[in-house]
């Protein structure tokens, strides 16, 4: 006869035959860098002079800012610009060399001073200008300061006469040449300074540079127009 089935015994060797769990492994604690804290007094309060000085950062900010957009509006608004110096017109009074190889020559020059800025004055100051034939130097130009008003003109009348030049002779047969042509052509080198206020943006100053050649016909002395204005330097 079949023996008698436990069943005590089946269940305990069913709970023997479950897997047993295993032990999970224990995970170390990483080493975490310290974090960064606000510098605080004793009681936990952050340092006075780190608010002050943030509150003055912010401060400078606005005020560039603010200084920014008013100079730019102030720009638009006034459309600053800087006074010239040019040439209006000019006149050929006299061009004559004679045998012996020198030359005698009279220049009347007009020269223009304009300030084309509509708010504000101008002072035109140290105007030196040299007025030179074929490398040789005639005469100087100057004048002593002077204003311009806003939006105005002011013009300089010279009547430049120079004593005999004497020539080499390549320059009298440049000379001749000019004849020929009835061209003939003066180079005329200088420099200005200028100075103007703008209400609250101050005084600006800047030097001018003049660098041109004037032309005449030395059949009858008129002026061939060209532009010869200074350039800002």
């Amino acid at each position: 006869m079949p023996s008698p089935h436990n069943i005590n015994q089946d269940h305990e060797a069913h709970h023997l035959d479950r897997p047993q769990p295993q032990p999970q492994p224990t995970h170390q604690p990483r080493n975490r860098p310290p974090k960064k804290r606000l510098v605080t007094h004793q009681n936990g309060n952050t340092n006075i002079f780190i608010w002050l000085l943030a509150i003055l950062c912010t401060i400078i900010a606005i005020g560039v800012v603010i200084g920014g957009v008013v100079v730019f509006i102030g720009y638009i608004v006034i459309h600053p610009r800087v006074p010239t110096i040019s040439i209006a017109n000019a006149h050929l009074d006299l061009f004559r060399n004679d045998y012996a190889g020198l030359l005698q020559t009279q220049v009347n020059i007009r020269v223009m001073a304009k300030n084309g800025n509509f708010k504000a004055h101008a002072t035109f100051s140290n105007i030196k200008l040299k007025l030179s034939y074929e490398g040789q130097g005639i005469a100087f130009m100057v004048a002593d300061p002077f204003d311009v008003p806003k939006n105005s003109s002011r013009y300089l009348d010279y009547v430049v006469q120079s004593s005999s030049i004497p020539l080499t002779p390549d320059q009298i047969e440049d000379v001749d040449d000019t004849w020929k042509r009835n061209i003939v052509g003066f180079d005329l080198k200088g420099d200005a300074r200028t100075q103007w206020r703008i209400g609250p943006f101050g005084s600006f100053k800047f030097g001018c540079k003049l660098e041109c050649q004037l032309k005449f016909h030395p059949l009858n002395g008129s002026y061939i127009p060209s532009r010869c204005t200074s350039q800002s330097k």
